[in-house]
């Protein structure tokens, strides 16, 4: 098969830090651009923190197949090699906090000036304007901002945040497609583009069956922990197994009638309190009960067997350790398993971008800081070893 390379001659300056910009550059990467990671000379803040730690593991995930450079834009030279560079460039992506890279000079008017194809996209908590545009956010406290803390977690307890990092992630996801738009719209016009993406605008749309909720009801009900948001959908839990916990839902009656034949319970589907959607809301408590002892006394491998046999839609609650071993993953080519210096053993994703019959570019290592900074500079600005060499010592790059 052939390898799907859709954005093969595009270059890019990835400024990105921690999640939400270097997932961006990855998507970039493993679409066949030219990716340049641009770091400090000490580093991006993952970077920095991925000695010995956890931390190395995202790193990894997120800045392999990137060519690596420092570049120190607080020094004068370090502007002036940046402002050269977007010359041979098409885009450049950060995720500073807003108003970082104007403060230097090197803000979205300044190098759009230069170079007036180039597409320059940026991803911040709130977006580069109203009230809250000189907020900092982390996924956090976009999760607080955003409502969506408020709608996780149990009736009576505190709102909890998302296990995951869905507020990073959606704003990196989202400024791909923007960079992608931008990119598809410069063909058509010659233009450049300038990209502001708010993380919070990211997430809102996740809102939308708790929101139907609140508008329904004219006012926030409480948390309804793995229970429908609205309420208004049974079975629709998560439920006991001998080893663990299963997922299920029934969306419509039909769905429901094959849960009753999976549990040797047909009888259920035409009684009175289960007969509908809003009969089996009603009886939630009631329901739910029913469908734990039946799940109780199974392994969550049983219960999703005979539940794909009878068509309910259910899944197993997987740990990370099901999760990184999924034969299904595996198979498709999603997951790798590859070695890391600091954690041995670890999986590494490819794109979750699939074009049918082309496969994605092959996964590399992470390069270290400042691996790629002679290469690139010589190749782009045609800059000699010893002009490379200068500008070294004087903490430019």
């Amino acid at each position: 098969m052939t390898i799907a390379e859709p954005l093969k001659g595009v270059t890019v300056l990835d400024f990105g830090q921690v999640y939400n910009g270097p997932y961006c550059g990855f998507l970039l990467a493993q679409a066949g651009a030219r990716v340049i990671k641009v770091e400090s000379r000490v580093g991006e803040p993952l970077r920095t923190r991925a000695q010995a730690t956890s931390a190395s593991y995202p790193f990894a995930m997120l800045n392999g197949g990137k060519e690596c450079i420092t570049l120190n834009i607080k020094n004068s030279e370090g502007q002036e090699i940046l402002k050269k560079l977007v010359n041979e460039v098409d885009v450049v992506l950060e995720n500073f906090a807003p108003g970082t890279m104007d403060n230097y000079g090197l803000g979205s008017k300044d190098l759009c000036a230069i170079n007036p194809s180039l597409v320059y996209a940026a991803s911040t908590g709130y977006g580069d304007g109203g009230p809250y545009r000189d907020y900092l956010g982390m996924d956090i406290t976009i999760q607080a901002m955003s409502g969506v803390m408020s709608i996780t977690g149990e009736g009576e307890g505190p709102p909890l945040k998302a296990g995951a990092a869905l507020c990073d992630f959606l704003g990196g996801i989202h400024l791909y497609g923007g960079i992608v738009s931008a990119l598809f719209q410069r063909e058509r016009t010659g233009k450049g583009a300038v990209l502001d993406i708010s993380m919070q605008d990211c997430v809102f749309p996740t809102l939308t069956t708790a929101l139907g909720a609140y508008f329904l009801a004219g006012e926030q009900k409480p948390r309804t922990g793995n229970r429908h948001p609205a309420l208004s959908a049974a079975p629709y839990n998560v439920y006991e197994a001998e080893d663990g916990h299963v997922a299920m839902i029934c969306i419509r009656d039909g769905h429901w009638r094959k849960l009753c034949d999976a549990m040797g319970r047909s009888e259920l589907a035409d009684d009175e309190r289960f007969r509908d959607m809003k009969s089996r809301s009603s009886n939630m408590d009631e329901l739910d009960e029913i469908i734990n002892c039946w799940t109780r006394g199974l392994s969550k491998d049983e219960i999703f067997r005979q539940a794909q046999q009878f068509g309910v839609i259910c899944a197993p609650v997987q740990s990370l350790a099901d999760v990184v071993s999924d034969p299904h993953m595996h198979e498709r080519g999603s997951l790798h398993w590859v070695e890391n210096e600091t954690l041995g053993e670890t999986v590494l994703m490819s794109t979750p971008l699939r074009f049918k019959d082309q496969l994605p570019p092959s996964l590399e290592p992470v390069a270290d800081l400042g691996h790629h900074t002679g290469q690139v500079l010589n190749e782009l600005l045609n800059l000699n070893a010893e002009e490379i060499d200068g500008l070294r010592d004087r903490e430019a790059i």
